[in-house]
């Protein structure tokens, strides 16, 4: 007899996970589940094969990179139609997910060799004998836990970085898009058939511990701020350093003088692209009084729009089934504390889908403002001014990303949001900017991935200094004199003294 599954829902038979479709609980695949000794192998090994990829040097690594770039682009269907299968998403906002991920591993590969590369740093007078040299060296194995709401994106955020740099990486998917990890990591196969580079091992939460506690050199981890504080306590026993993006609850201001159906248009998108499981989402949006009427009617009228389930649909399915309580327990008690529903509401959960809704005016103090929510849902909030709008927004413990729309004074509200990131006149476009670093403070996280601050997080600093002539003013050795203390003394007081 075939087994009934729970659609969306992991579960472990005969040893293996079973990714099942969250929408349809059509099976996407079955993979074996690590042990504790699997994972501890799978990082033995991938720490003899990042010795001989960190040997093929930044040009046989980005020639490498790029291949897998090419076989991504080529595939990109193939790979987006497993992510709708497996994770509910709809296929156009996948393509655009892997069209994402193939800009940073492009990115990535180009320009690891300048930014990690060997350089000469400039010595000061004191040391004027000496020179400078600096480089980034690979850390060796990176650990990486990824989420399951861009399964390729977010994965390939630390993994490509950490490849250019010069790592192997062991990949942990989520338990909720395991076949899309696996198929990441046999794609890179095909291009690095050599050494087991790049790997994954699946499971529940205790494979991510394992991992955690395995020894990697660094762990890069993507989920919800709770899951982090576990994640930092266990890689805190071996004195693994984390790289952590945690939850978020990210803001948008409208201020007087937007562009309403720019903010709109943009508003809707942020807030509800792929179910509004994003945690980079608009999920909090503060418009000043003098346009909060007309900026919410079009904010409805647009997400009023928006198709929900079934093929080609705008909004597919909320791929944690668990999550569906989240989001009812929010929109209730929104309303229930004085919010008002101006599209959606309490009956637009229908499991397995969240209609888009729309609450205004509610507390702040609402479970709906302060906790992460992750569906397609908006609360927009009238304020005075924008200086009121900034002061709400930084009133939580995230600091993920965030957005203004406004003229005058937009990027001057911007730089004032207490995030790692900022839109002005757009959302989450921060993330497709491969040149900029994303990452968040506070509960969101710390460190960065993208950009060259991302590939930073995949190397680590070795100085190195080389005596080039003889010591005009000897201090560091035993040899020196008194005369020679007594130049360097006067040397400091013309140089420092004044």
């Amino acid at each position: 007899m075939t087994a009934v599954h729970v659609p969306g829902i992991p579960i472990i038979e005969a040893g293996q996970l079973v990714s099942t479709s969250p929408a349809t609980g059509v099976e996407a695949g079955r993979l074996p589940v690590a042990t504790d000794a699997d994972v501890r192998q799978a990082v033995d090994r991938a720490r003899v094969a990042g010795e001989w990829w960190a040997g093929l040097g930044f040009t046989g690594r980005r020639d490498r990179l790029l291949r897998w770039r090419a076989l991504l682009a080529k595939r990109i269907e193939q790979l987006a139609e497993i992510v709708h299968v497996e994770g509910g998403k709809p296929v156009a906002d996948a393509i655009v997910e892997i069209v994402t991920a193939i800009e940073h591993i492009d990115w990535a590969a180009r320009n690891a060799a300048r930014v990690l590369g060997p350089r000469r740093v400039r010595s000061r007078l004191i040391l004027a004998e000496f020179s400078g040299h600096l480089e980034y060296q690979p850390h060796g194995v990176i650990g990486v836990i990824g989420p399951w709401n861009y399964p390729v994106f977010t994965p390939i955020g630390s993994a490509a970085y950490a490849l250019a740099a010069g790592n192997a990486v062991v990949l942990k998917p989520s338990e909720y898009t395991p076949v899309v990890g696996q198929w990441l990591v046999d794609s890179f196969a095909e291009v690095v058939p050599e050494q087991p580079v790049f790997t994954a091992v699946h499971g529940l939460g205790d494979v991510g511990a394992a991992l955690c506690r395995s020894r990697v050199d660094k762990l890069a981890f993507t989920g919800s701020t709770a899951t982090a504080r576990k994640v930092m306590a266990a890689c805190a026993e071996t004195l693994t350093p984390v790289l952590i993006e945690g939850g978020g609850k990210d803001a948008m201001i409208v201020d007087g003088d937007a562009d309403l159906d720019a903010a709109a248009e943009a508003c809707v998108w942020g807030g509800m692209t792929n179910a509004g499981q994003t945690c980079i989402g608009i999920e909090r949006v503060y418009a000043v009084d003098s346009v909060f009427d007309t900026f919410v009617d079009k904010v409805v009228t647009r997400a009023g729009r928006l198709t929900v389930g079934g093929e080609g649909a705008d909004i597919g399915p909320i791929t944690m089934p668990k999550q569906i309580d989240v989001i009812r327990r929010h929109i209730d008690s929104a309303i229930a504390s004085g919010g008002r529903a101006a599209l959606g509401g309490p009956t637009a959960v229908q499991p397995p889908y969240v209609h888009p809704t729309v609450l205004v005016d509610v507390p702040e103090d609402s479970a709906a403002v302060q906790e992460e929510t992750f569906g397609p849902t908006l609360t927009i909030n009238r304020v005075r001014d924008a200086d009121e709008a900034v002061t709400r927004a930084n009133a939580l413990p995230y600091g993920l990303g965030g957005s203004v729309f406004g003229r005058r004074r937009a990027v001057a509200i911007a730089r004032r949001l207490r995030s790692g990131m900022a839109s002005v006149n757009s959302t989450l476009t921060f993330a497709g900017m491969s040149t900029l670093p994303f990452g968040g403070v506070g509960d969101s996280g710390f460190g960065r991935i993208h950009g060259e601050d991302g590939l930073r997080e995949f190397g680590r600093a070795k100085a190195i200094t080389r005596r080039r002539a003889r010591s005009l003013l000897p201090s560091m050795t035993f040899e020196r004199t008194p005369t020679d203390m007594a130049r360097l003394v006067k040397a400091i007081k013309v140089m420092y003294g004044r």
